[in-house]
């Protein structure tokens, strides 16, 4: 079974870059489709953008808008997600997720194994 540990998080003013990692041990990562959702307080978890196993597909939610990049290094056996100009409706907790099935569903429920997440703050 893979485990899934978040880094990258932290304070940030609107508009620098993150970059944020999602570290997989216990199994490759390319065995699953990857996600990274993201919950704010008071608000439900959503889904942010997702990466299948083959690499092959790839979503956003809508309003990622062009912002955010979703990549996988299977050297690294990582999944990254990479954010530009954030603002502070990007503030919540950024989680990653697998699930085992070959295509990226935009919906949290999907997913079976989850990472311990990582707080973004993004200061306007």
């Amino acid at each position: 079974q893979v485990q899934l540990v978040e880094s990258g998080g932290g304070l940030a003013q609107a508009g620098a870059s993150l970059r944020l990692a999602c570290a997989a041990s216990g199994r490759t990562v390319s065995s699953y489709t990857v996600a990274w959702c993201r919950q704010a307080p008071g608000k439900e978890r959503e889904f942010v953008a997702g990466i299948s196993r083959s690499g092959g597909s790839i979503k956003y939610a809508a309003f990622v808008k062009g912002r955010f990049t979703i990549s996988g290094d299977n050297a690294q056996n990582t999944v990254y997600l990479q954010m530009t100009s954030p603002n502070s409706e990007d503030t919540a907790v950024y989680y990653c997720a697998v699930e085992t099935t070959a295509y990226v569903r935009n919906t949290p429920d999907a997913y079976i194994l989850w990472g311990q997440g990582t707080q973004v703050t993004v200061s306007s």
